[in-house]
């Protein structure tokens, strides 16, 4: 039903209710007819689902099925010390199953924090009595009353009201109260945020004093659709997630393929039937062990947990491992104007008196006696109140508009208690959305003084001594800016009146003058908007404001630019989701919009292939936070809904943070890049050693479990310490990368491929060397040299810019790692009771020297490589 369109009358009559409320028997038929005052909520997955959900990745499904053979092989007994391997891949799967388990835990459902905004408690009428019942037991037809500082538990059509205003911020995005008109009829097509006859579930009153009669409750409020809206939702994976999947889908059918390959040519060069077929199984698993880089889940999910410490220094508190990537892939940060690149708090920018040819700008101007006496004369006027802490920290109780005004006093070193002391009100006429106005009879300096302020239009025109049409000018001038306008007049009176009344009091008037007022940008906003844009990142706003106010604030922070376009919810609705694709690249602001349509807005981005960023404080925003691909809220002023929708908790509300938790991410990612880089390269490199020996020998080069350990012992721990590389300095300076964007895009595919080839070819040659002796020998050496020379890699790895030109000292972590695994190698070959586990034999001098030189051998070709490519990339530079 659109009750915004019914009178009051026609919404008591359709409903079955009446000004007495109804019947407690009545109120149960409906309680159970239309269910509890509640948020439904959906059900939490169990740890078991978690975990299973974990062990879905394909490449987890590869390295299990490969343990499961070398168990199966262990366990008849065919393999010594073949237990290893099993357990160890097991273990590695089990570990970082739970801490993806863990992690998604840790996360709040965004339902559960919806539901924490229902009000307790609630007073309605029934049968003709007020009581005070529990709010998840009102139905519609309830009466509720409501007054200044409730929470409103249902959404209800407004029976009568006395100067109510409520703030539908968290709703709606208007970020001054709204005044609302039990009398108003409105148009069916009218807004939520323009309903001004009806109060919503999840506001709260601000103003004045109220009586409404529940239309909806539970799921089917305006806060139960957007709880419908975040339970459809669908979560969708990160770009990373998506590059991992794609990667270990791929490297799965390159490992059968091969596997097979192997298989097939053992078994055609048996020599005799007593060659064993289980060891050239075995030799095909062992591929695959070569193939797959079982320690790259761990490797990224420390990576990324790490990247998540750092991230909470700089405050931002990181809901989902992923995340924080993804926020550095982002190329649109869609964000909600009011909290976010505002203050949400009205403040005094500009006042206009009469003997002044133009405005003052109260942050630079030194006030005039006029303009003083015109912030005093308004503050007398305000009910509300402004207090300071030892920090300076301000508290805004009441309307802001108000508490706008007794800030700027107070800042003019004016206490506004001590000034209401020294003149005293006298008597009021209330604020009234009819009157537009409001009044306070004071004694000042033992004059009775009349003080009136509210919309200019209506005071102007009942002033005696004012220059209407300078007085419009200025007004159209503080409007055209965005400004909130306040006119202020007041008049002398012969005595106090007894019973003030709009028509005795609001005539007449003497005017002094305009203020103007706005919910000011934050002033770390536009650095970090530049940054973004310098990064090319593109800011858009989307806000439930007007779009006056919306275009100015968006002017001042440069989001709308030459050549943007500001929309509004109305004519977003005119669209097609088709039309919006089509031209959303000309829209930077979007005003007086719903929560779904900032869902089509972010959505209509993706399909534009960016990777969409949405920040937020709001209810309103929630589902836009959920759709996005990462969902930023803020932390003090947001709502526990955004929070509990979001992939990012903003800690300190800055927008500046996402700037920094996107150079985050973004150096987080390109390590993990360096990560998948090396160990696909050094992965590689065995496979071409094992696979080139079986076709040219007709042995293994290497075991399973050398394979194993190579992997364990020097893969992991290098491929650990890229991942906490140093961020590049010039990294906000590149482009954001395409979420279709290949992880091996930027060369990364022929140089793995390539550098792989340079390790396997150093590690072939140490096996025909150490062949000419035995197979333990040849073993043994390539062995050392597969092991040795990764270690030697990893340093070339941190940059394709040569060595000498990034240095090498400043990865202290790298450093560490890599005297580690070296020891952990050299102690497998060189330690008689280990090295007999791996079956690997003593080494002369010569066959060490030739392992030495082969080690290193990979990383001279590939700096000679880069080196060659720099230069060129020099000389095409000067060229230009």
């Amino acid at each position: 039903m659109n009750w915004h369109t019914e009178t009051s009358d026609n919404t008591l009559h359709r409903i079955g209710s009446s000004s007495n409320g109804l019947s407690e028997q009545s109120a149960l038929e409906r309680l159970e007819k239309h269910g509890q005052n509640v948020l439904d909520e959906k059900p939490p997955k169990t740890f078991l689902e978690r975990f299973i959900n974990q062990l879905k990745d394909f490449m987890v499904l590869v390295l299990l099925a490969a343990a499961f053979v070398s168990a199966t092989v262990a366990f008849a007994g065919e393999e010594p010390n073949g237990w290893v391997e099993p357990v160890i891949i097991v273990a590695i799967v089990i570990l970082n199953a739970i801490i993806g388990v863990f992690q998604e835990a840790k996360a709040e459902a965004a339902l559960s924090a919806l539901k924490s905004l229902a009000v307790p408690r609630s007073c309605v009428v029934r049968d003709g009595q007020k009581k005070t019942i529990d709010s998840s037991m009102i139905v519609p037809g309830d009466i509720v009353i409501l007054e200044a500082g409730d929470y409103i538990p249902a959404d209800g059509r407004l029976i009568e009201a006395a100067s109510l205003k409520c703030d539908e911020s968290s709703l709606t995005g208007e970020s001054v109260p709204v005044e609302k008109d039990p009398d108003a009829l409105l148009d069916v097509t009218s807004q939520l945020a323009d309903r001004i006859n009806m109060c919503y579930s999840g506001s709260c009153v601000t103003y004045g004093r109220a009586v409404m009669v529940v239309t909806a409750t539970g799921m089917h409020t305006e806060i139960g659709k957007i709880a419908s809206l975040l339970a459809n939702e669908e979560e969708g994976d990160t770009p990373l997630q998506k590059k991992l999947a794609q990667l270990g889908r791929t490297l799965g059918l390159l490992v059968l393929g091969l596997c097979a390959v192997v298989f097939l040519v053992g078994l055609l060069t048996l020599k005799s039937s007593n060659d064993n077929i289980l060891h050239i199984f075995m030799t095909a698993v062992s591929l695959a062990v070569a193939a797959i880089p079982e320690g790259l889940p761990a490797v990224v999910t420390v990576v990324l947990a790490l990247g998540v410490q750092k991230m909470v220094k700089r405050n931002a508190i990181i809901r989902k491992l992923p995340a924080v990537e993804t926020l550095g892939s982002a190329s649109v940060i869609c964000s909600d104007k009011t909290g976010t690149l505002t203050q949400n708090r009205m403040t005094l920018m500009r006042a206009w008196t009469p003997d002044s040819s133009t405005p003052c700008i109260l942050s630079t101007d030194k006030l005039s006696d006029s303009t003083k006496k015109l912030i005093e004369y308004a503050a007398l006027c305000c009910d509300g109140s402004v207090t300071t802490d030892k920090s300076g920290k301000e508290t805004h109780i009441g309307d802001p508009t108000e508490t706008a005004i007794i800030s700027a006093l107070i800042k003019n070193n004016t206490d506004h208690d001590s000034l209401k002391k020294k003149n005293p009100r006298i008597s009021e006429i209330p604020f009234d959305s009819h009157r537009k106005l409001m009044t306070t009879v004071h004694n000042i300096d033992g004059k009775i003084i009349s003080i009136t302020k509210g919309a200019p239009d209506i005071l102007i025109s009942i002033c005696d001594n004012c220059d209407t049409a300078k007085a419009n000018s200025i007004n159209s001038q503080f409007g055209s800016d965005a400004l909130r306008v306040i006119a202020v007049a007041y008049r002398e009176l012969d005595e106090s009146p007894k019973d003030p009344q709009p028509e005795q009091l609001e005539c007449h008037l003497n005017f002094m003058g305009l203020l103007g007022m706005v919910d000011p940008p934050r002033e770390e906003v536009k650095d970090a908007i530049s940054e973004c844009t310098q990064a090319g990142i593109r800011p858009i706003m989307i806000t439930g404001d007007h779009i006056v106010t919306a275009s100015a604030i968006a002017r001042e922070l440069d989001i709308l630019r030459e050549g943007d376009e500001a929309l509004s919810g109305d004519q977003l609705a005119a669209m097609s989701d088709e039309e919006l694709e089509r031209n959303i690249r000309k829209y930077s602001v979007y005003a007086r919009v719903t929560p779904s349509d900032k869902i089509r807005i972010v959505k209509a981005w993706q399909k534009s292939g960016e990777t969409v960023a949405m920040t937020g404080d709001g209810v309103n925003d929630a589902p836009a936070l959920k759709a996005a691909d990462i969902g930023c809220a803020m932390g003090i002023t947001g709502t526990s809904v955004a929070k509990g929708a979001s992939d990012v908790i903003l800690t300190d509300d800055n927008f500046a943070t996402i700037v920094s938790a996107a150079r985050e991410g973004r150096g987080i990612f390109d390590n993990i890049r360096k990560c998948v880089y090396f160990l696909l390269s050094c992965n590689f490199s065995e496979i071409v050693t094992v696979f080139v020996a079986m076709l040219v020998w007709k042995v293994s080069a290497l075991e399973a479990m050398h394979l194993l350990m190579i992997n364990l012992i020097t893969d992991s721990l290098l491929a650990l310490a890229l991942g906490i590389d140093p961020i590049d300095r010039d990294i906000m300076k590149r482009r954001p990368r395409r979420a279709s964007e290949s992880i091996f895009a930027g060369g990364y595919g022929w140089r793995t491929l390539l550098h792989g080839i340079f390790i396997g070819a150093a590690s072939l040659g140490a096996f025909a060397i150490g062949y000419n002796s035995d197979i333990e020998t040849a073993q043994t050496m390539t062995f050392g040299v597969l092991a040795l020379s990764q270690l030697v890699y990893a340093f070339a790895v941190r940059s394709n810019s040569p060595l000498f030109s990034t240095g090498v000292g400043n990865n202290k972590y790298l450093w560490g790692a890599a005297l580690a695994s070296g020891a952990a190698a050299l102690a497998v070959m060189l330690i008689p009771p280990i090295s007999a586990v791996f079956k690997l034999t003593a080494l002369s001098a010569n066959q060490w020297l030739f392992v030495a030189l082969l080690s290193i051998a990979p990383f001279i070709v590939v700096e000679l490589e880069k080196m060659i490519v720099w230069l060129l990339k020099k000389f095409i530079t000067i060229g230009d």
